[in-house]
Parts: C-alpha cells; structure tokens; sequence
C-alpha cells in the first residue's frame, strides 16, 4: 500500500475557552493555521486536492466549518472540502480520512486538521421556549404579543450551554466527568494518584514550552491587532499537589475524586497537517516529519468510554504483530487523569485482558518515561475537535528530537469509542 507522508503541521497555541480566543471563530482559527501551514511549506495552493477537518460544535454560520477555513485560506475555489466529527477523536478522523483518499488515488495532497471555539458553542433554548420566540416573531399585533409574552416564565429565559449538553451521553446518560468517577471505582484509582498525574502533566509541560513553539504560530488577536499569543496558557507555572489537593470534585460532590485540577481544561484550538503519498513528497523535495503506519476505532462500553485507548492500542498492537516494546513514545489524550491512568491498569492487567481481549495475554505496562513526555490536555488543553491533529504533531515532533522510529497516539472517544495511531519516522 502507499506509505502516507505527514510533511508538516503547525497549530495554534491553546488558549482556555473565553480567553485571548474569544472572538476568533472556529472556521477563523482554522484558516489561519492552512494559511500558516501553505506558507511554512511554501506549497501552491492549487495542488491541495482537498481540505478535511474535524470539528465538534460546528459553528452555525459557518456549516461544512472545512469548506469554510478551504476558502479563508486562499485556497481555489474548484478544490473540495468537508468536515468530519467523532467527539475527541475529530482531529484523527481528519488524517485517516485523508490517508484513505491518498491511498484510494481519489487524491493526492491533503491538509486535514482540527478546529474548536469552545468560547462560542452557543446556548440552547428548549423547544417549549423555541416555539414561544417563533409564536412571537410571526405575531403582526401589538396585542397577540403582549398574550405571548404573558405566558413566559422565568425558565423560558434560562439556556442550556450546548457545551454541556455535547460532553452528557445520550445513551447511557452520564456526563464524561461521571464515566470518570466510574473508572475510579472500577480500578479502585485514588485522588491522590489522579492529583499527582495531573500535577506532573503540567510540570513537563512546563518545561517543553520551548519545544512548542516548534509547532505553534503566533496568532495576532482581532480588532486591533496589538496582542500576540505565543503560548499555550493553560499550562499553570509552579503548581503543586497541596494547591490540587484542595480542590472539590465536580461530579460526585460527596465521594468523587474528579475536579477541575485532575481533568482536562476547556480550550479554543487549531491545528493543521500536510498529507501526501511518500513518492510525492520526495518528488517535491520536502523533508517529511513522518509517516501515518496504521490506526482503529473500536467501540465500548458508552459508561466506561474513558478505557477506549486500552481496546484501540491492544488491537493496533495485535493487528500489526507488534508488542509495547515496538512503540518507543506514546500520547494518550488526558481527557481526565483517572482515564489515562485506568487504561495504564487495563493494558497491564492479566485479569482485564483475559475478559476483553481476543488475544487473553495484557499487552503489559506502558512507562510513564515514555507517555505524554511534554504533558498533555490537562496542562495544555482539550479543543476536542483539534486534540487528535495535535497529539499527531506533537508526537512527531517529539519522535524527530529523539530520533525515535515509532510512537502512538491515541484517544477516548465520548459514547464509547477508542481510536489509535502508529507514526513511524
């Protein structure tokens, strides 16, 4: 099969929802990173067969968000574009759909990528109130709309943020947090274990800030341009357990270990990637980052979704007859602490692999050595549509310093699914 090439990437900085981002729309962060990426690359914009990106809360003025970013980046009209969504694993579902269409020869060149304003998922209206506000604009009279405005109540005027309601199950009826909490009891994960994972993912963090900036732009912020994001700012500088400690959970308010400081913060994002066939790449001269190997998706348990990089990596693994000492660097989404930390458990566990994996051996312990070595969404930040594209970036960028051969990515998915991705350089 043709080996698929990921020449470069670059992303924005991530910035914590209704921040320095606030204003800047998904399809606008989009656009500046493609724009960024063609001018890093210095590629003509009429050779991009195609623009892919993921997104989760696609902005309503700005439906088919891909095609959106396609044009704002100056790429020509006749070229195609389309947006792609699975929850968390948005980003990944963008560079595997590329890499099918590379390898189908439907294309050749591809930017996919991932883009989320968190800032701006929009607040929901229930349908009563909907059918209210719509009674009221059809209304000619001055008198039918005092009638209309007479049956409002107080909970007409009380929004659900969409945000919220994208993070709760529709199936299985929990909130991601409390699939959290689930995890905890069913792998017996104690706070202090969750607080000290976290408070390591931003201490690497931290100290990689350098290294970032070998994947972000800088992003000048609208209207007057004056103030320049560099840095990822959710990283807190000189954290400490006693500061984690001290923080109440969020889902569970009595017996939970979830909190604000132990589990993903929400974040505004880019991120964009060149994707080519590997003869392509050559011929055109560019040094390639590295290569897409192989991915899954599986499905689970929508209550237990947080185990999804347990059943994805177990499988990839399998699939490609290798073990954990083939993969020399690993990147799992910390969409919560406790959720890395139960699939860590899972993968080493003989009584887990027995009862789920086809094989019945555990794959055996990933080193904390080699996982998220630069810190993770905890420290950084989950744009959920963006995160897949950047675990990509990152993980490569990481394997290039370290000339290191292979690595994987992976991520749960929200309603219970998991995804996995070999890199190889």
């Amino acid at each position: 099969m043709k080996r698929i090439a990921i020449v470069n990437g670059v992303r924005t900085p991530f910035v914590k929802a209704w921040d320095a981002f606030n204003n800047i729309p998904a399809q606008k962060l989009g656009a500046l990173c493609v724009t960024e990426l063609l001018q890093k690359t210095e590629l003509d914009t009429s050779l991009v067969d195609e623009v892919i990106f993921g997104c989760v809360g696609q902005p309503a003025d700005a439906s088919n968000v891909a095609r959106v970013i396609s044009l704002l980046a100056g790429i020509p009209q006749e070229k195609r574009a389309y947006t792609v969504g699975r929850n968390c694993a948005s980003g990944f579902e963008a560079i595997t759909s590329a890499s099918e269409k590379i390898r189908c020869g439907i294309d050749n060149i591809v930017i996919a990528g991932g883009t989320e304003s968190m800032s701006n998922m929009p607040l929901l209206f229930n349908k009563e109130t909907a059918t209210l506000f719509l009674k009221l604009s059809k209304s000619k009279t001055l008198l039918n709309r005092l009638k209309i405005f007479a049956q409002m109540r107080p909970r007409h005027f009380a929004p659900t943020p969409s945000l919220v309601l994208g993070l709760t199950d529709p199936v299985c009826g929990l909130n991601m947090g409390q699939t959290a909490e689930l995890l905890a009891k069913d792998f017996a994960i104690s706070r202090e274990e969750q607080d000290r994972f976290s408070l390591e993912s931003h201490r690497r963090a931290e100290a990689s800030q350098g290294k970032f900036r070998e994947e972000t732009m800088d992003v000048l912020i609208p209207k007057d341009f004056k103030v320049c994001v560099r840095d990822d700012n959710g990283i807190r500088k000189n954290q400490t357990y006693d500061a984690l400690k001290k923080l109440k959970p969020i889902f569970e308010k009595r017996t939970g270990t979830v909190t604000a400081g132990n589990a993903s913060q929400v974040t505004d994002g880019a991120c964009a990637l060149l994707l080519m066939t590997e003869e392509r790449a050559k011929d055109m001269g560019f040094e390639i980052l590295g290569y897409l190997r192989d991915y899954v998706y599986v499905g689970l348990e929508p209550a237990r979704m947080g185990l999804g990089p347990a059943f994805a990596i177990e499988q990839l693994l399998r699939q490609n007859s290798m073990a954990l000492k083939d993969i020399h660097l690993f990147e799992i989404n910390e969409a919560f602490a406790v959720q890395v930390l139960a699939c860590l458990r899972a993968l080493a566990s003989a009584e887990f692999s027995k009862k789920y994996f086809p094989s019945g051996t555990p794959p055996g312990e990933i080193s904390q050595e080699i996982l998220n070595v630069n810190g993770g969404a905890i420290a950084l930040g989950h744009p959920v549509g963006t995160s897949g594209a950047r675990l990509v970036l990152t993980c490569l960028k990481e394997m290039k310093r370290r000339s290191l051969q292979r690595g994987i990515v992976s991520a749960c998915i929200g309603g219970g699914q998991g995804a996995a991705l070999i890199l190889e350089r």
